[in-house]
């Protein structure tokens, strides 16, 4: 009974494993250009006009990180966008820098659809011109062993409740991080307790443009 609790233990942590680290990942569809394109030329406090003269967010294909994290800060995603956002989200783009001068995030925003790059990777949520609309995405690098990188698969929807921003794990599960501006600040919550409070910046700070790895 035991070998056989225990070889079937193995096999749970073998495919749980496989599905976090060794899954194929979805198609990488982002325009190239834009993650070549330099992210800290840009001024975040400079926005898009959302007035529905140009593309709408299904118009434009969908961002995820390249392998495990992109190499350098990005340009924006839906910088071309221009669909109004829908009603009940609040507007939350721009750069956000972490009060203690940490966590570096952009965000992203036009109808439905929010993109948040920071950190080596892109979260891109809602309609969009090549793929699901779900994150499918990683987390970043978590361990290396040589040369390769292991980074955990995740999904999530981004789904607005009354001007909070919810973060849904697998699109459907229970909420894992909310986001919110509080006056002037945006704050962001995490299942675990924490909270995070971040400032609006204008430019990219010279130590987030290259993710730390």
């Amino acid at each position: 009974m035991l070998i056989r609790t225990l070889i079937g233990l193995v096999v749970v942590v073998s495919l749980a494993f496989w599905a976090l680290f060794l899954s194929p990942r979805p198609p990488n569809t982002t325009d190239p250009a834009i993650l070549a394109g330099d992210g800290s030329t840009v001024n975040y406090c400079e926005l898009p006009v959302l007035d529905g003269g140009g593309k709408m967010a299904a118009d434009i294909p969908k961002g995820n990180t390249p392998g495990c994290s992109y190499t350098h800060f990005p340009l924006p995603i839906l910088a071309q966008c221009t669909e109004p956002l829908v009603e009940g989200a609040d507007d939350i783009r721009g750069l956000w820098q972490e009060v203690d001068g940490g966590h570096v995030e952009r965000i992203e925003q036009c109808g439905r659809r929010v993109v948040i790059t920071s950190s080596g990777v892109v979260h891109d949520y809602g309609p969009n011109s090549t793929l699901g609309e779900n994150t499918n995405d990683t987390e970043g690098v978590v361990f290396r062993v040589g040369d390769r990188a292991f980074c955990p698969r995740t999904s999530a929807s981004m789904i607005w409740n009354k001007s909070v921003l919810d973060f849904h794990v697998f699109g459907w599960g229970p909420v894992v991080v909310r986001r919110y501006l509080d006056t002037d600040q945006l704050v962001w919550e995490y299942i675990n307790g924490s909270v995070t409070t971040m400032n609006r910046i204008c430019r990219l700070p010279a130590d987030a443009k290259y993710p730390k790895r």
